[in-house]
């Protein structure tokens, strides 16, 4: 069963941006009006202060207005690019950045409810390593058979090279009680399982119901680095469970 989709594509969820202006050329060039000069061409202008009759200070030309269709097609262009530009950024922010999931099952309950919304940070994997605890997004390895599926949603209990056990409800790394403070008690009974060493590079991963989730213990086991997608951190929908993770 799915456990984590990203929703229907940006809108395909959020995306874009481009951009263009158009240069506006002199009333000569348009042929709307004649070029106008401030001095004619090879006459000196007149001195400040010379109190000749026939000499007056020229008038300075002021462009005639655009056109109102020219003034629309601008303005058209203007928003086109803006929206363009929009558009790419979004993309651009979904790709590599943050991608917004949903929840279809309740395999991650009580910390994530079936059609609870959330935000995936897919950028700070890249600057430091996967904590124990995280709740992980992940592309579904080759050998788990789960038709239909592309992403699923677990916490991170066990790291590479550490070995995993349960016993009596509780969960063991490397023999050691593990403290899980991301559980309520009444949901944090594990059945017993392993011990199962985790090969390097990859990390042990259960749901939070403990009980119906399909996770490392079975046919999904160790979840490879690479198939990490990113960190799931914030969830935003709807507004009743907004919260970090």
């Amino acid at each position: 069963m799915p456990d984590a989709i990203p929703p229907d594509g940006p809108s395909e969820g959020e995306a874009g941006l481009h951009g263009a202006t158009e240069p506006v050329g002199d009333a000569a060039a348009r042929g709307s009006v004649p070029p106008v000069w401030g001095d004619a061409p090879g006459r000196a202008p007149s001195s400040a202060g010379s109190s000749s009759a026939g000499s007056s200070s020229p008038d300075r030309a002021v462009p005639a207005p655009a056109p109102a269709g020219r003034r629309r097609r601008r303005a058209l262009i203007e928003w086109a690019a803006v929206i363009a530009v929009a558009v790419i950024a979004a993309l651009a922010l979904r790709s590599f950045v943050v991608q917004p999931y949903y929840i279809p099952s309740g395999s991650m309950e009580p910390t994530l409810k079936i059609g609870d919304k959330v935000l995936v940070d897919k950028l700070s994997y890249h600057f430091h390593s996967v904590h124990r605890g995280d709740v992980i997004v992940f592309k579904k390895p080759p050998s788990f058979n789960s038709p239909g599926v592309k992403d699923l949603i677990k916490r991170v209990i066990g790291l590479p090279g550490e070995t995993i056990s349960a016993s009596g409800g509780q969960v063991y790394i490397d023999g050691k009680l593990l403290a899980q403070p991301w559980l309520p008690k009444l949901h944090a009974y594990t059945a017993n399982f392993g011990p199962v060493h985790i090969p390097m590079g990859d990390y042990f991963v259960m749901g939070d119901n403990r009980g119906d989730s399909d996770d490392s213990r079975f046919q999904l086991g160790p979840i490879p680095r690479n198939l990490i997608v990113g960190r799931a951190f914030l969830v935003w929908w709807p507004l009743g469970h907004f919260g970090t993770l």
